[in-house]
């Protein structure tokens, strides 16, 4: 007899839940694995803010040992379903959908009903090395700025931004910028630039530990790292930025055409 898995059938959850809801073909599931889906209803239950009984009582609930529950809530930390407040395990809400285009962080939190917000870590202008000089089109040895802010939204800190740029572009900019509002829109209301296009690349990395420090997160979660290089409506070399957005918070959303 043919043992072939036939064509996998979507769960209920729609196109975002995993095929056959996660289950090998060979049909074990692990045991950590169905507490998380008996996690995933009482989450449904609760609702955004709800709080979890104590590992104690969820363990007890579902008859498994305290690690097998605790892994199964990893899992929901790292996937953004749960989040900690202080020493209790709350639902979290729906993740921070981010447009990949040239589009300020700000614009893209107001879209989505949210309060966007940045501290300001440092403001600093230094002598550019080769590399960045190049990346920007300068030569060696110009002045650049570096500008690091923590990203907020709604008062949670979601990541961590640094932004490079030649301080010929904008050398007030220590004076005439308010670090906690839109630098793109500073650019366009002071300086006139015209955005052009941008090369974008994302990776997945675990933050630094000042890094996590900075963002107020575990250094074992799971971070979305973004290189982008921006061109203004000419060509030129106008910023370059790394931006470490949290991975249970975040999600990047793009619209691809046929050429």
């Amino acid at each position: 007899m043919d043992q072939t898995p036939g064509p996998a059938t979507p769960p209920p959850g729609g196109l975002d839940a995993p095929i056959r809801a996660g289950i090998p073909d060979h049909g074990r599931v692990p045991k950590y694995y169905a507490v998380k889906g008996q996690l995933e209803e009482l989450l449904d239950e609760l609702g955004e803010g709800g709080v979890l009984p104590t590992e104690r009582d969820l363990a007890a609930r579902f008859e498994v040992a305290r690690e097998t529950l605790r892994q199964a809530l990893r899992d929901l930390l790292i996937q953004g379903r749960v989040r900690r407040r202080g020493r209790s395990t709350v639902v979290a809400g729906p993740k921070l959908e981010q447009p990949l285009s040239l589009a300020s962080y700000t614009e893209g939190v107001r879209r989505q009903g949210r309060i966007p917000g940045r501290t300001l870590i440092g403001l600093e202008r230094f002598a550019a090395d080769p590399v960045l000089a190049g990346q920007l089109g300068l030569g060696a040895g110009e002045q650049v700025w570096h500008l690091e802010r923590v990203l907020l939204a709604d008062g949670e800190r979601v990541g961590l931004e640094s932004t490079y740029l030649a301080v010929a572009r904008v050398p007030a900019l220590d004076r005439e910028f308010d670090p906690g509002s839109s630098f793109y829109a500073f650019l366009r209301e002071k300086t006139g630039v015209e955005f052009g296009a941008a090369d974008e690349r994302i990776e997945t990395v675990l933050a630094s530990p000042r890094e996590a420090l900075l963002i107020g997160t575990p250094p074992a979660l799971p971070m979305l790292l973004l290189h982008r290089l921006t061109r203004d409506a000419v060509g030129v070399p106008l910023e370059r930025v790394r931006s470490l957005y949290r991975g249970d918070r975040f999600s990047f959303t793009t619209r691809l055409e046929a050429d």
